[in-house]
């Protein structure tokens, strides 16, 4: 995965979430943008993506755009059923990151001027760290409960979120699948903490798994080994708020989308007929799937969609 001990990926996927970060929605202006113009706009923004503070994701209609061709890539699947689970497909996607929400605000500005006049800013949302515990790494969702505990680590995490054996242009990067979840905190604080639990199942007074939790509980839906491959994925999810509402951006890197769908349908139910314990507390209102393309030489590598 490194090259001279510069990592093809775009390092920002593999570090912990960070104090604060942005979610960047970019779209094509207009209803036609000639391919050279996109092109020429992605080439004035990848000086401000470093892969780190900046991390980029495209989506399959730009690919489409510009005449790429990026296998795994595609729409994000219906995957309702019993629960909705919209699908919300996106363009081109930025997770802006640091420790200062007014420095985000002025790098956000940066890519907006770099990407006109191809690209129209389409959304913003804010995220930020919620209870972190640095000794562990890890830190809360707004319920409380701990986010990120069944994380790969090390070659481990590599393996799972990044793309390998596939030859140039293309190891190192990630597939990521995004979606923005409503908490409904109300109904989740009128519930008993054994409720809260056994939705969840784990304990919110301690992590711990709770052995006899329910079927539909939380951990045991998405548990990453329980299925056929195994499921794993790196998550990288942040608690958002705006106004009074509030919830979670939920961020999932693999090295295909894969792991994401076997764990979603579960979830939704759409396997079994069981619905995911979180439908209770939380619901998705996006939906959206995008190719984090890796790094060359400390830049990101554009030359699958056409950039040099």
């Amino acid at each position: 995965m490194q090259d001279d001990q510069i990592p093809l990926y775009q390092p920002g996927i593999l570090e912990g979430v960070p104090r604060v970060a942005r979610y960047v929605l970019f779209t094509i202006a207009g209803e036609q943008q000639p391919a050279g113009a996109i092109r020429a706009a992605l080439q004035r923004a990848s000086p401000l993506v470093d892969g780190r503070d900046v991390v980029i994701g495209i989506g399959p209609l730009l690919v489409q755009a510009l005449g790429g061709d990026i296998p795994g890539l595609h729409d994000v699947p219906d995957f309702s059923g019993p629960v909705k689970v919209p699908a919300t497909p996106g363009q081109l996607w930025c997770w802006v990151r640091g420790d200062d929400l007014g420095d985000l605000l002025h790098v956000t500005r940066k890519l907006q001027k770099a990407l006109v006049p191809a690209f129209a800013l389409r959304h913003v949302t804010d995220a930020f760290r919620h209870r972190h515990d640095a000794a562990s790494g890890f830190g809360r969702d707004l319920t409380g409960f701990e986010d990120g505990t069944e994380n790969p680590h090390g070659d481990a995490a590599l393996q799972a979120a990044f793309v390998h054996g596939q030859g140039e242009g293309l190891d190192g990067a990630s597939f990521v699948a995004v979606q923005q979840w409503v908490h409904d905190l109300d109904a989740f604080d009128a519930m008993p903490e054994d409720e809260q639990n056994h939705a969840i199942g784990r304990r919110l007074s301690d992590n711990e798994e709770i052995d006899d939790a329910p079927a539909s509980a939380h951990v045991k839906r998405t548990a990453q080994e329980s299925f056929d491959p195994e499921a794993f994925v790196l998550r990288r999810s942040m608690p958002w708020m705006a106004s009074t509402q509030a919830g979670l951006m939920f961020v999932a890197f693999g090295k295909s989308h894969a792991a994401f769908e076997a764990q979603m349908r579960r979830m939704a139910g759409l396997d079994d007929g069981i619905v995911d314990g979180v439908f209770r507390l939380s619901r998705p209102v996006t939906g959206a799937y995008y190719w984090c393309p890796p790094m060359r030489a400390g830049q990101l590598d554009l030359r699958r969609i056409g950039c040099p």
